[in-house]
């Protein structure tokens, strides 16, 4: 791996010169360094770039990580990556991105994941991105999530996108059996001109599933954000989508929130709000000795968080 490799996989999965446990490093589109357990085997695909992860039945409390990195400008990487999740398992799956770039030409990396849970499976998902160096080529990053959940099983994924990217459309679809849970906590922060899209569809089918779609952004500068979520409640469900957005100097959020119950017993509700950060909340951390900048920061970090 080369310095910028080990940089970005510090930002995005808190790497520390390794990774205990199963692990598939992925760097410019090639792997730089793989490891199965006893109880995870990481394979390649035969048949398109990227990996198949076989979590066995019955697995407790281990990670996988499968970070991506570009790590300069002119690579557009795009990986296939399944991930079969044994009955009863109960594993963290780390997942994060990094996009350098150094030149005038773009720097992409667009990761297709697809969740298959068996029943009462457990998996929560980290999946952290972030675009680094100086160069006047777009980092981009396209992540598409593909979730399928037997009956009673749960996946939590917490994603993040705080800074540098310049161009991101990240698209989440999921269909839920009997008494199976997904929650999703998405943050986001935009700067400059960054654009950053979200669409969530999600498909209650199983009677007694449920979702949480939540999702937290602030956007700086003239940067610009999309939020869209349809969920679809077929059977007896709950279904919740919320999304609560700051505006900051000229940023921009369009938030499209929309539910469609075919069932007298699906429960759905969606909630948006989109506003600035309130005058007094500013007034009374700067009466405490912090600037005006220093508040906002303050205010920005807690919201996010």
């Amino acid at each position: 791996m080369n310095e910028i490799t080990d940089n970005l996989l510090h930002l995005v999965s808190d790497f520390e010169g390794s990774f205990k446990g199963a692990y598939n490093i992925r760097e410019d589109g090639q792997c730089a360094g793989r490891q199965s357990t006893k109880n995870i085997r990481i394979e390649s695909k035969k048949d398109l770039p990227g990996l198949e992860i076989h979590i066995a039945p019955g697995t407790q409390g281990e990670t996988v990580y499968i970070p991506a990195c570009v790590t300069h400008s002119n690579i557009d990487d795009l990986v296939y990556n399944d991930f079969f999740v044994g009955e009863n398992a109960n594993v963290t799956i780390v997942a994060g991105c990094g996009v350098h770039s150094d030149g005038e030409e773009e720097a992409r990396h667009n990761g297709i994941h697809r969740f298959i849970l068996s029943k009462n499976a457990h998996v929560l998902y980290k999946e952290k991105h972030i675009g680094t160096g100086t160069g006047t080529g777009n980092r981009t990053i396209d992540p598409v999530t593909d979730v399928t959940l037997a009956e009673d099983a749960y996946l939590e994924m917490d994603t993040v996108q705080i800074s540098g990217v310049d161009y991101s459309t990240r698209k989440t679809t999921g269909t839920l059996g009997p008494r199976a849970k997904m929650v999703v906590r998405e943050r986001i922060m935009t700067t400059g001109s960054e654009t950053a899209t979200t669409d969530f569809e999600v498909t209650l089918q199983g009677a007694d599933s449920g979702v949480d779609l939540i999702s937290r952004s602030v956007a700086r500068g003239k940067s610009h954000q999309e939020f869209r979520s349809q969920i679809h409640g077929k059977t007896r469900c709950t279904g919740h989508s919320e999304c609560d957005a700051i505006l900051a100097e000229e940023g921009t959020v369009v938030a499209t929130p929309s539910l469609d119950a075919s069932h007298v017993d699906a429960a759905l509700i969606h909630e948006a709000a989109i506003g600035k950060i309130a005058g007094e909340q500013i007034l009374k951390l700067c009466t405490l000795g912090l600037t005006e900048e220093q508040a906002e920061e303050k205010i920005i970090e807690g919201f996010l968080k």
